[in-house]
């Protein structure tokens, strides 16, 4: 049976407090009492928990993080930054979802409560920023892993180049000669979605902009539809991998060859990129490295250091694979799509006129 702290106050006569004391070498115990409190640790072969030797501290030793869900695509990179940072500073991780809605805000606010954590990493689940900055400023240090643009002004956060990401996939395509793009946003709601779109057209304009959800199926009814309308296009950009890959299927299975007919580039260079078919051109975020930043900022907040004003920026990198090469970099020739007039901007499921 596992010896507790309250096993060793009792056999020492002492209080649970007193114990922590010793533990975290507090110099308000006695040396007679502190002697006794060590003889018994040893003697019953005590082995404190991180909670225990942080008791009189006055923290934990351990970093909360909350996210909307594991399933996300690139969390898991973020995640690994997080943990490597975390652990090689000698904390724990206590990690929060929001996949099941009350019961889970319900687990966080228990924790936050029990000040399970001395401060908070977040990728924020949506409609909880309100909740976030009210814990802050209660005194939960906290520091955002923006993938939403919300760059609220109450924390530090890190965040990536969304507007720029977008612009160079544009400048990519302009210089193989595209002008016909296709545009698979994620939901407008979105700050980053906003970016993205905004880099692009400044450089390559283009009013033919399915509105989808970041998901495979959102990617392949986009191009189906324009397909089956006979809406011309010699190109797309995909907000994210996923629908990316759905864009390369549903081009494959109308039998447009990519990149000859249709070049294709994703944004976020999950792992998965590197193996669709053909191989796919994105706009890399620097996922691992946001995590390891964050962490490394949210430590430095705990020991004292001052966090800074404005978000940390990492850069967003363009990966050119096979999906999207420049003319010059394979064999044949771009047939693309004659060029028409531009429909309005449409929801995947509907038509463009």
């Amino acid at each position: 049976m596992r010896v507790t702290i309250a096993d060793v106050a009792r056999a020492a006569g002492v209080s649970k407090t007193t114990v922590s004391r010793v533990l975290n070498t507090k110099g308000e115990v006695d040396s007679k009492t502190a002697a006794r409190v060590r003889d018994v640790i040893a003697s019953l072969g005590y082995v404190p928990s991180s909670g225990a030797v942080g008791l009189a501290r006055g923290n934990s030793r351990t970093v909360g993080m909350l996210v909307p869900s594991l399933t996300w695509a690139w969390m898991g990179e973020v995640l690994q930054g997080v943990v490597d940072t975390v652990e090689a500073a000698g904390y724990g991780l206590l990690l929060f979802t929001f996949n099941r809605g009350a019961d889970s805000v319900e687990r966080f606010t228990t924790q936050v409560s029990a000040r399970a954590f001395d401060g908070l990493l977040v990728v924020e689940p949506e409609n909880t920023l309100d909740k976030i900055i009210a814990l802050s400023h209660k005194g939960l240090p906290v520091v955002l892993i923006d993938d939403r643009g919300s760059h609220p002004d109450e924390f530090p956060s890190v965040v990536t180049t969304n507007h720029e990401g977008g612009a160079s996939a544009a400048r990519h395509l302009l210089a193989d000669g595209r002008s016909r793009p296709l545009v698979i946003t994620g939901p407008e709601r979105f700050g980053c979605v906003r970016d993205r779109l905004g880099g692009f057209r400044e450089i390559l304009p283009t009013d033919l902009v399915a509105v989808g959800d970041f998901t495979e199926l959102s990617g392949r009814l986009a191009v189906e539809q324009l397909l089956a309308a006979g809406t011309p296009f010699d190109s797309v950009f995909a907000h994210n991998d996923i629908s990316a890959a759905g864009a390369l299927r549903a081009l494959r299975a109308a039998g447009r060859s990519v990149p000859d007919d249709i070049a294709v580039v994703g944004f976020d260079d999950i792992p998965m990129a590197r193996h669709t078919e053909p191989p796919l051109t994105t706009v890399r975020q620097p996922t691992r490295r946001m995590g390891e930043t964050a962490a490394r900022m949210l430590l430095g907040h705990l020991g004292g250091t001052t966090a800074p004003d404005e978000p940390v920026v990492l850069p967003t990198e363009l990966v050119v694979r096979q999906s999207a090469p420049l003319a010059g970099a394979r064999s044949g020739s771009n047939s693309g799509s004659p060029a028409g007039s531009s429909p309005a901007a449409f929801s995947v499921g509907s038509v463009p006129a």
